[in-house]
């Protein structure tokens, strides 16, 4: 059985920009019905209508607010993906279709619904079309909960999660699909590497003093990375490498207790400088 890393809005049911309270979380699992991830098709992007109910301006989830995107255009990000399966099936997401773990679909916390975008995963290569039909996943450290369909075709079902990045793709315009990678085997000597950003600052004084007073409470290693931004310095904390999302979770706990809350997942890929 595979444990949740992430609770959608199918769990939740629709938010209309209100908080709700939390419901009791329960375990998720794969259905007893597997895929061939060879034979799954990607979603079809097409110019549909904006969720009647899908889109407030914003909604509350565990005492915390986000705010609906005005536009998916140019949406890029990496980071960690979830899935989510047999305790969400035919339960309504938030865009008001039934949740169907055999189907392209995805959760999002912010993107307008419904939005395609194509997620690529970072360890092997390999990509898929999607929907993003529903709200979630409200777990710390995720950016996306995929449908147990999706999560078979990019390879993140037995460890849980993913390392992903994830843009959106306009219907009007789809781009052609990359040249496939369904049989590529991760590179493990290259895999990408997983850090946790703790702050920027424009001065290098104030950066320097967070990783000294981090210094004193982890045992792990922590770096500043100089990047300009509009010809501006900006000095970036960084805790890291991690080996696993689950020592980036249990990272993020102890942080936590330390009273640092914005938390960053920051992917790292080798051979490429950070930014």
């Amino acid at each position: 059985m595979i444990k949740r890393s992430g609770i959608p809005l199918a769990l939740i049911t629709l938010l209309a920009g209100c908080s709700t309270t939390p419901p009791p979380l329960v375990s998720d699992s794969a259905p007893g019905r597997r895929l061939d991830p060879g034979q799954i098709a990607d979603a079809v992007p097409k110019v549909e209508p904006r969720s009647r109910y899908g889109n407030p301006d914003s909604y509350a989830v565990f005492g915390k607010r986000y705010e609906v995107m005005d536009s998916s255009y140019g949406y890029r990000e990496q980071g960690i993906a979830s899935w989510y399966g047999t305790k969400f099936h035919g339960r309504r997401t938030s865009s008001g279709e039934p949740y169907d773990m055999y189907a392209m679909t995805a959760a999002h916390k912010q993107l307008p619904l419904p939005t395609y975008v194509r997620v690529t995963n970072l360890r092997n290569g390999r990509s898929a079309v999607v929907k993003v039909n529903d709200r979630g996943p409200f777990h710390a450290n995720r950016i996306i909960d995929l449908s147990y369909a999706a999560a078979t075709k990019l390879g993140i079902l037995a460890e849980g999660t993913g390392l992903v990045e994830v843009h959106t793709i306009d219907p009007a315009s789809p781009s052609p699909p990359p040249p496939s990678q369904l049989n590529a085997e991760p590179d493990h000597e290259r895999s990408p590497d997983l850090f946790i950003q703790v702050g920027a600052f424009s001065s290098h004084h104030n950066a320097h003093r967070l990783r000294q007073r981090l210094e004193q409470n982890l045992s792990r290693t922590i770096r500043i990375q100089q990047t300009d931004r509009d010809g501006n310095k900006l000095f970036r904390v960084q805790v890291g490498p991690l080996p696993t999302v689950e020592q980036v979770d249990n990272l993020s706990l102890q942080l936590a207790d330390l009273g640092i809350q914005n938390l960053h997942v920051v992917i790292e890929q080798p051979g490429l400088k950070p930014h």
